[in-house]
């Protein structure tokens, strides 16, 4: 897979090193000289452009990449980065980075943002999940879908203890995708049970996150 990241930073150079690893071709984009550190992520390519201009995309060859990371501290670079890998080279995933929470909503599908990294809140919702039995916590949001990725860790009194994950009737628009239990993580089948401590994790519309979370509080 080839993935092009706007902005290469520290942000930047740690999801470079990481697909890398992975064994994904990556190219990281900076327009700061300074910022070009090659010895640091030395088996990434390096371009130093402008990743707001057109010509530098071209350049980039920003049509042959299956993701494009718009990972820079300037949410507005980030914004017009999304919008070009989108809507002029069709780029399959987008994925944003927003630094201020007050201009989340503003990265959604109408600036080609598939899925939108917010890190105050996501460091939130960690320390939520930390602390919070029984109570829904919001990791993360996919814009494109409207969709969250939500969990819940089970407490003993919860009704679903007990019960078969096939045989709970989860709302409409969501779905039970992982069950992380004592270091491991289940794929869910309709005939696993549900555990007092199992940490469930669920992609949900935000429509019916309450509705969820009514099904899982204890009585």
């Amino acid at each position: 897979m080839r993935v092009a990241i706007a902005g290469a930073g520290a942000v930047g150079r740690s999801i470079a090193a990481e697909l890398l690893e992975n064994g994904h071709e990556v190219l990281l984009i900076d327009i700061d000289p300074k910022a070009i550190k090659i010895d640091t992520v030395p088996r990434a390519e390096w371009l130093l452009a402008d990743a707001c201009e057109i010509s530098s995309l071209d350049e980039a060859g920003l049509s042959s990449c299956h993701v494009v990371v718009a990972s820079s501290g300037d949410d507005k670079v980030n914004l017009v980065v999304s919008l070009l890998a989108k809507t002029e080279y069709g780029v399959p995933r987008v994925v944003a980075r927003i630094n201020h929470p007050s201009n989340e909503w503003l990265f959604n599908e109408s600036w080609g943002v598939d899925v939108a990294v917010s890190t105050p809140r996501l460091l939130s919702a960690l320390v939520e999940e930390a602390v919070s039995v029984g109570d829904l916590v919001r990791l993360m949001t996919f814009r494109q879908g409207q969709a969250n990725l939500v969990e819940l860790t089970l407490p003993e009194d919860a009704p679903v203890v007990g019960q078969r994950a096939g045989s709970v009737p989860w709302p409409t628009d969501s779905a039970l995708v992982a069950i992380l239990r004592e270091g491991r993580v289940l794929v869910p089948s309709a005939d696993d049970p549900l555990e007092a401590g199992d940490e469930l994790l669920f992609v949900a519309s935000q429509e019916v996150e309450e509705e969820l979370g009514q099904l899982l509080a204890p009585h």
